[in-house]
C-alpha cells in the first residue's frame, strides 16, 4: 500500500463531476493523488486556497515556434495563407539546434505552466540537422525536448513525427523539408530508444504528420508494430481547403473520412485541427471515440477556418485544446476565443454547452481537461485517487473574482479579462509555480533571450 506523504485541503476543488466544497487532497511519494475526499475537516492538512483545478492538458505544440511568434505578420503576398505562412517557419526551423530547441521550448513550457497548462503533447518533426543528415545521436533533437520538460517541471507526451513525403501524390521532401524526414525503420528505431526513458512525467506516442505526408503503407506498418499498440496517436487532418481538395483528388474521399475509412480510429487517436468536415464527417468522428486536438488561437492566427463545435458538442464528440504555434500560451485564451469563433459564425450567445450543463465555461473546461488527458495518454487533467498531482491555485484576492461563487466561477475565469489568475501550480506532485512565479524562470529566460537573439541575428 502505498504512503501518503502530504495531505492538503480547500474551500472549492473541481472534481470530476463538478464543484465540491471542504476537499481534502492526499498525494503520495509518486507525485500521484491518493484521496480526494469531500466534506472533510482541515486539521492539520496544508491550506491549498479557495478555488483549486487540475492542471490543464495541452495537446499540441510545436516548440520551436514559440521563438517565431510575431515574425509572420507582415505581408508577403496578396494571398498570404497558411501555405505562406509555413515558408517563413521552414526558413526559422533550419537555423534551430538541440541546444536551441531546448532552451526555447524550456522557456515555453515555463509560460505553460504559469498559464496553467501541466501537461503538454509535444508534435515534434524537427528530427535531424538542417541539410538532413541525422545527428550523431538520432534522437538529439527528441532529447532536448525531454530535458527541457524535466528542467521546466512540466509533464510531457513526447509524439516523435512520421514525416516522409512532401504532398499526396508521394513527391519528395523539399529541400526545407528534409531534416524532418524518416522512414519506417529509423522512426520505430528512435520509438524503441526514446520508450526505455517513460516515467511518470514522461509518456512516449506516435504522430503521423499528416495524410499527405505519410504514405498508408507506412501508417499501417507503423500502427502494426508491437511497440506502437498501446501508444497515443495524433495526426495533422484536414486543417485547409487546399488538403481537402488535393486529397479529394487523389484518393476520392476527404481527409477525415478517408482516415474513418481506412485506419482503427478509436479512443487513442487526436485528430488535430479537423476543421474541414462534412456533417457526416463530424458525426462519424465523434462516434470514433477519438479526440479532436483544437487550438482555435493558431487556426485563427493561420487563417484555417472554424471547426463545426455545436454540432460535434450535440454528438458527444471528445475534444481538448492546444497552442500549437504558441502565439498565444493561454488556456483561457484558447477556450475563450473556441466560443467566440462561433458566436461570430452563427451572430448567437453561449454556443459550447450541452444538456449537461447550460455554462458555457465549465462545459468548454471539463471537456478539454478530459480530452486532452485522453489525448495526452495519462491520468491526469481530474482530481481523484490515482490520477497525477496536477494542481493549479486560482489567485482568490484578484479584483477579477469579487462577487463570485463556484456557480459564476469558471466562466469569470474564462471571460472576464485578460489578468493571469493562476497563482499556484503543482504538476507531477512538485510546486513548479508559486505566487505567479516559476521556480527557475530568470535563468531559463535569459538563456532563452540569448539564444532567440543569437538566431534573429541581432547584436
Amino acid at each position: 500500500m502505498e504512503t501518503t506523504v502530504a495531505n492538503y485541503f480547500a474551500d472549492h476543488v473541481w472534481l470530476p463531476h463538478g464543484w465540491a466544497n471542504q476537499v481534502g487532497i492526499g498525494m503520495n511519494e509518486r507525485g500521484a493523488l491518493s484521496a480526494a475526499d469531500v466534506q472533510s475537516a482541515r486539521g492539520d492538512a496544508r491550506y491549498l486556497g479557495r478555488y483549486v483545478l487540475p492542471g490543464m492538458p495541452n495537446l499540441h505544440s510545436h516548440a520551436f515556434q514559440r521563438a517565431m511568434a510575431g515574425l509572420a505578420e507582415r505581408q508577403t503576398n496578396p494571398s498570404d495563407s497558411f501555405w505562406t505562412w509555413r515558408e517563413i517557419m521552414y526558413a526559422f526551423a533550419g537555423r534551430v539546434g538541440p541546444d536551441d530547441l531546448r532552451a526555447i521550448a524550456a522557456q515555453l513550457y515555463v509560460e505553460m505552466l504559469k498559464a496553467g497548462y501541466s501537461h503538454v503533447c509535444e508534435f515534434h518533426y524537427l528530427h535531424h540537422q538542417p541539410d538532413g543528415k541525422p545527428y550523431a545521436d538520432p534522437a538529439a533533437m527528441s532529447l532536448a525536448l525531454i530535458e527541457a520538460a524535466r528542467e521546466a517541471g512540466i509533464g510531457l507526451t513526447l509524439l516523435p513525427t512520421l514525416y516522409m513525403t512532401g504532398g499526396f501524390d508521394g513527391r519528395a521532401l523539399s529541400e526545407r523539408q528534409r531534416r524532418f524526414g524518416f522512414d519506417v525503420d529509423g522512426y520505430l528505431a528512435l520509438l524503441q530508444q526514446l520508450v526505455k526513458m517513460e516515467n511518470a512525467a514522461l509518456r512516449i506516442g506516435v504522430a503521423l504528420h499528416s495524410l499527405r505526408a505519410v504514405p498508408e503503407r507506412a501508417m499501417r506498418t507503423v500502427l502494426a508494430a508491437e511497440i506502437t499498440r498501446a501508444m497515443p496517436v495524433h495526426i495533422h487532418i484536414a486543417e485547409q481547403i487546399g488538403e481537402v481538395q488535393d486529397c479529394l483528388a487523389l484518393r476520392n474521399a476527404r481527409p477525415v473520412e478517408w482516415l474513418l475509412d481506412n485506419l482503427p480510429v478509436d479512443a487513442r487517436w487526436c485528430l488535430v485541427h479537423a476543421t474541414h468536415m462534412t456533417a457526416q464527417e463530424t458525426q462519424r468522428l465523434a462516434q470514433s471515440g477519438a479526440v479532436a486536438g483544437l487550438c482555435p488561437t493558431t487556426e485563427a492566427n493561420l487563417g484555417d477556418g472554424l471547426f463545426p463545435l455545436k454540432a460535434y458538442i450535440n454528438d458527444n464528440g471528445a475534444f481538448g485544446i492546444g497552442s500549437d504555434s504558441h502565439i498565444s500560451v493561454s488556456p483561457v485564451e484558447e477556450l475563450r476565443w473556441l466560443e467566440y469563433g462561433q458566436r461570430l459564425a452563427t451572430r448567437h450567445r453561449n454556443i459550447a454547452v450541452s444538456a449537461m450543463s447550460h455554462s458555457v465555461g465549465e462545459t468548454l473546461h471539463a471537456a478539454a481537461l478530459r480530452g486532452g488527458a485522453q489525448a495526452a495518454g495519462v491520468a491526469a487533467g481530474v482530481i481523484e485517487a490515482g490520477a497525477r498531482a496536477d494542481l493549479i491555485v486560482l489567485d482568490e484576492s484578484s479584483s477579477l473574482l469579487a462577487g463570485r461563487d463556484e456557480a459564476s466561477l469558471i466562466d469569470t475565469f474564462l471571460f472576464a479579462g485578460n489578468a493571469n489568475l493562476v497563482r499556484h501550480v503543482m504538476a507531477n506532485g512538485e510546486w513548479v509555480v508559486r505566487d505567479f512565479r516559476h521556480r527557475d524562470e530568470e535563468r531559463i529566460a535569459a538563456r532563452y533571450r540569448d539564444t532567440v537573439t543569437r538566431l534573429a541575428g541581432i547584436s
